[in-house]
């Protein structure tokens, strides 16, 4: 009897649907931006499969969608794919935008972490090698100004809180529902999304972008 080894991480999964759709997924080049919706269509194809699980279809279409290529390609494309690669929807604007400011911040992120740190030992050093008042002073003069700073950083989320009240407002738990569309916080930011699942505590949506995401119903707002 022919036995079916269960995938086990991303990377088989993403294999697994390169094989499956390579219509639609591509490793590199003729990347698409996918069919909004485009979890479903997977879900009821692979129906019954041994091999994934829908989990890890969502894992893998996270990480898929997230990745630079992807989001080059939002910003590229003018229509989105289905799982055949025949054109689907239009890319929205918003879309586009979402995805330009999702690659910066990578970017961003990536530059940063490749950008070699001055050692902040070398500046106190010399500023104890001086041993002079005004070296003293500066550094009073220094700790006055940061706790000034802290004081400004410390006000701002109320701030913030009081700019953002009444402008958004949490949603229901009777709209909490499949396919409903909605905005989703993720860090500061409210992005628009659509609920592709609801499981007791759990909500799965999908962003613009198509990057399927898991969070929690007070994490939704109104659109």
């Amino acid at each position: 009897m022919e036995t079916t080894n269960k995938l086990k991480d991303i990377k088989e999964v993403l294999d697994f649907l390169y094989a499956e759709f390579p219509q639609c997924f591509k490793q590199k080049d003729g990347i698409k931006p996918l069919k909004v919706g485009i979890f479903k269509d997977i879900a009821a194809r692979i129906e019954g499969s041994e091999k994934v699980s829908k989990t890890q279809v969502r894992q893998a279409l996270r990480k898929y969608t997230s990745s630079w290529r992807y989001l080059e390609a939002v910003i590229n494309n003018e229509f989105r794919v289905d799982l055949d690669g025949n054109d689907a929807e239009k890319v929205e604007q918003e879309h586009v935008e979402h995805a330009q400011k999702a690659l910066e911040e990578s970017r961003a992120k990536m530059a940063k972490r490749k950008k070699p740190q001055r050692p902040r030992q070398d500046g106190r050093g010399e500023r104890r090698r001086d041993g002079d008042t005004k070296s003293y002073k500066s550094r009073g003069e220094n700790k006055h100004r940061h706790g000034n700073k802290n004081a400004k950083v410390n006000a701002k989320p109320e701030q913030q809180q009081r700019r953002s009240s009444g402008k958004v407002e949490p949603l229901p738990a009777n709209e909490v529902k499949v396919n409903n569309k909605v905005k989703v916080k993720l860090g500061q930011a409210l992005v628009n999304a659509t609920i592709t699942e609801v499981n007791k505590d759990e909500v799965h949506v999908e962003l613009v972008t198509g990057m399927q995401v898991k969070t929690k119903a007070e994490s939704l707002f109104i659109l």
